[in-house]
């Protein structure tokens, strides 16, 4: 299912110009820009930089019916429908999300690439970053990411991360300290949907340094990284206007200090943790794998990356690769039972993961909520179904 997308066009100025007639487009991912500005450009004639999602449909995404607003630079020759935006200013809107605001990230991120031969191409715009191609001669060199402040972090730990393995991350060429990073280009292919051999690989390479950061915590949190280890009251505080309408959550709720005491029990050290370890995330070439999108990086159980990384694979094949994890884990920290601990994390990770998602819909503005909404109880649903396993 793809996208039916509007977009309603603001000058520079943000003075509303009106809505282009309606046009589709294959990719249903709401926040995948690509293909709509080719689209604004090759049937209407319009070159636009999209800004922020309006609104969208009822169903959650992807696909169906989305409206975007898009800043023009040049007169528009297209036919507009006229379109009133009310007064919105809300207090949450990203730097990247207003009229002006790509623009001034491009002249931050060229200035710092020093080229004067670079194409800039979006791909990507939502509450979560703005992303830019940056081409030379057709070729990709660069990439400008800009994400909000709770996950500045993420430029300062790519750069810890490549002292221990530079290899591994992306090259962080320049970085604000507020959100702008200009990474270097990893060459490749995304894995999605990889099998278990692969996942296998990607857990060898992470491993050493998870290992790494089990003594090295303080540099961690002093870098930005959320510390997200054992916060019993942030998950009942999200949990609670759920509790009588998601069957079983309540009595999760009630037992979840019990398991929390067990999983320490194990033994298994707090340290790095991606937070969204899937294969998509790593980028594969003949040179090796980059772990890509470390925003949800925190402090935590290492046991929450290996849940990820074989969330999708057949049940014995991530058994299989869950049971070679804790052996590496047993011989790292002797004495740890690995095993037990991820079986016991498995709701805990589900409700870290519900808390997230409410963490981001507290902090976004209410036209970007739709990407998130539906999250929250999907997310306390499958941790009690995954405390009843």
């Amino acid at each position: 299912m793809g996208r039916t997308v509007t977009l309603v066009l603001v000058d520079g100025a943000g003075d509303v110009l009106g809505a282009l007639p309606p046009f589709d487009v294959a990719l249903p991912w709401w926040q995948e820009i690509a293909d709509v500005v080719e689209a604004a450009r090759t049937r209407h004639g319009v070159g636009v930089t999209v800004l922020r999602l309006l609104a969208a449909g009822e169903a959650a995404p992807p696909g169906g019916p989305v409206s975007y607003l898009a800043q023009v630079c040049e007169p528009v020759g297209a036919p507009l429908t006229p379109y009133d935006p009310g007064t919105d200013q809300s207090p949450l809107r990203a730097p990247w999300a207003v009229p002006g605001g790509p623009a001034a990230s491009l002249r931050w991120a060229l200035s710092r690439l020093g080229r004067d031969d670079v194409v800039a191409a979006q791909q990507r715009t939502w509450n979560l970053s703005s992303i830019w191609r940056l081409d030379a001669g057709g070729v990709p060199v660069a990439w400008l990411k800009q994400v909000p402040a709770f996950f500045a972090h993420e430029a300062p730990l790519l750069r810890l991360v490549a002292e221990a393995a530079p290899e591994l991350v992306p090259e962080v060429l320049a970085a604000d300290g507020a959100g702008r990073s200009l990474l270097a280009h990893v060459p490749g292919e995304d894995r999605y949907g990889a099998e278990a051999w692969f996942c296998a690989q990607v857990a060898r390479d992470f491993h050493p340094v998870q290992v790494h950061f089990t003594g090295r915590v303080s540099e961690l949190l002093a870098a930005g990284v959320p510390d997200r280890r054992w916060n019993h009251n942030r998950l009942a505080q999200v949990a609670a206007p759920w509790r009588d309408t998601v069957e079983g959550l309540d009595e999760l709720m009630e037992e979840l200090p019990a398991r929390l005491a067990a999983i320490d029990a194990c033994g298994l050290p707090d340290t790095l943790v991606h937070g969204d370890l899937h294969p998509g995330n790593v980028r594969e070439s003949a040179a090796g794998r980059v772990i890509l999108d470390w925003g949800d990086a925190a402090v935590a159980n290492p046991a929450y990356d290996i849940l990820r990384l074989t969330q999708d694979l057949p049940e014995a094949e991530a058994a299989a690769l869950i049971g070679e994890w804790a052996r590496w884990w047993r011989k790292a920290a002797p004495g740890c039972d690995a095993e037990t601990a991820a079986a016991l994390i498995r709701p805990v990770a589900e409700l870290r993961a519900a808390a997230v998602y409410q963490d981001f819909l507290d902090q976004i503005e209410e036209s970007e909520r739709p990407y998130h909404e539906a999250d929250v109880p999907e997310r306390l649903a499958a941790a009690v179904s995954a405390a009843r396993l």
